[in-house]
């Protein structure tokens, strides 16, 4: 297995220092967005001088000092910056939103401190929630990995329709439903491919889409031999994914 050891030195870094968010563009421009200069100056009382770390999403690690300790805005200079080679896994998971929109959430900010490359909200047929906040979703998916110090951030997107998301491209394109139990582990497959994971909604799949997937090169794969919630499942294959080597 990969070792930690580069992981473990940036956790050693930053892992002392209070840690906020901001665009390319923001640190280009030295500014905080006013949630996260709320949270530097107001809850956390940092003031000019003081030194935080701010990460923008794309691997780097900027080391600043604020010159402007407001909590409407704060603004800072970069000290210096270090960047972090790509790590997350190759997971792509599309996967059904639950009616109850905070286990959508809490799979959603599990999945990014467990680690993923992609989210996409899938409409299927059985799906009993058709429309989601995608900005307050991304506000959970900065959080997580801002706990986690992931310094790459998965991508999170529109709902796709399941007709759209069985067109998707990847080396490897699997499918879990429950109409059968005679199918290979996700742990069986390779990690380092690019992979899409479809997971269904909790009435699953219907057998006319798991026919549609199976005509559009998907494979079914187990979850293992318990029926889990939908989220559950998508935390469970990222943690699959995260224990594989890549």
């Amino acid at each position: 297995m990969k070792s930690n050891y580069s992981n473990c030195l940036v956790l050693f870094k930053i892992g002392h220092m209070q840690l906020f968010f901001a665009s390319k563009l923001d640190v280009k421009n030295g500014v905080m967005s006013p949630e996260e200069s709320q949270h530097c100056a107001k809850v956390l009382r940092k003031t000019i001088g003081d030194k935080v770390n701010v990460i923008d999403g794309e691997g780097a690690n900027h080391l600043v000092e604020i010159t402007v300790g407001s909590a409407k805005q704060c603004e800072y200079k970069v000290l210096s910056t270090e960047h972090k080679a790509f790590d997350l896994p190759n997971l792509h998971i599309a996967i059904a939103p639950t009616k109850n929109m905070n286990r959508f959430e809490f799979f959603v900010e599990k999945a990014c401190e467990l680690g993923v490359k992609e989210i996409t909200p899938l409409l299927a047929s059985n799906s009993e929630r058709k429309h989601l906040n995608v900005e307050k979703l991304t506000k959970k998916m900065v959080g997580a990995c801002k706990q986690s110090y992931t310094l790459h951030f998965p991508v999170i997107n529109q709902f796709k329709k399941f007709s759209e998301v069985i067109k998707i491209e990847a080396e490897q394109k699997l499918i879990a439903h429950c109409y059968s139990h005679e199918t290979p582990h996700l742990k069986s497959f390779n990690s380092n491919k690019e992979t899409l994971l479809i997971i269904g909604p909790e009435g699953d799949f219907s057998k006319d889409e798991v026919e549609a997937a199976t005509k559009n090169n998907f494979q079914a794969i187990s979850l293992g031999v318990k029926r889990l919630r939908t989220e559950t499942a998508g935390i469970f294959a990222c943690s699959i994914f995260n224990l594989s080597d890549r």
